[in-house]
């Protein structure tokens, strides 16, 4: 009879650890394409409603929990990579996975700080990270091959622009998060190795009074 007291109490306790994991998992996603790698598993714990034991529990460090997280938004990058890889015109292919991977990058913090710094996800992670850069390397040698993209232009130069729109993006969101777009056109231009005319650009600038308002909207890096 104790036995039988005993399993029914079992199946409960695995089915609610897995109901906080996924908890977890999810406010992790809010807190961390929200604030990027900052923010603590206190927080998490806060946003996901649980004391931070259970978080500990789950996830022994943020780390393990950013990798578990981001391990399947970098695949999401890397398919982006392959997908232009595959695009018949090498130059549309190149275009479309800055744009595509801008995109993922401006609306999601961690996302970009994963790639970024090489010390979060070292495993699952840095698998995908290290499964991307070759990828890319195709893609711009492609452009290259075909007279499409100037010849010293760097595969390297592809996270620095991603970096720099995501930057614009994050910068400009309380105004104008998507003005990253008008950069990007304006760099596509800049990475042609010639051409006859200027591609329009699909983002108005900024006006004096958005200007205003975004650099009031920005705190000072506290030191």
């Amino acid at each position: 009879m104790a036995r039988s007291r005993q399993l029914p109490a079992s199946r409960p306790l695995r089915r609610d650890a897995e109901q906080n994991r996924q908890r977890i998992l999810r406010a992790a996603a809010e807190v961390f394409t929200a604030r990027g790698l900052q923010a603590s598993l206190d927080d998490v714990a806060r946003q996901a409603g649980v004391g931070v034991g259970t978080v500990y529990r789950r996830f022994p460090d943020k780390e393990s929990l950013a990798e578990a997280l981001f391990e399947e938004r970098m695949e999401a990058l890397v398919r982006l990579a392959e997908l232009a890889l595959a695009e018949p015109d090498s130059w549309v292919g190149l275009v479309s996975f800055l744009e595509n991977a801008a995109g993922l990058l401006a609306a999601d913090r961690g996302l970009r700080e994963i790639l970024m710094f090489a010390s979060y996800g070292r495993d699952r992670v840095g698998r995908a990270r290290d499964r991307l850069q070759p990828v890319v390397t195709q893609v711009v040698e492609r452009a290259q091959r075909d007279g499409k993209l100037r010849s010293d232009f760097n595969p390297c130069d592809v996270p620095f622009i991603q970096f720099m729109l995501s930057g614009a993006a994050e910068y400009a969101e309380h105004v104008r998060p998507e003005v990253w777009r008008r950069y990007l056109a304006l760099i596509i231009d800049g990475m042609r190795p010639g051409r006859e005319e200027v591609s329009p650009l699909p983002v108005p600038a900024l006006t004096p009074e958005e200007m205003v308002a975004l650099m009031r909207s920005v705190r000072p890096v506290s030191r």
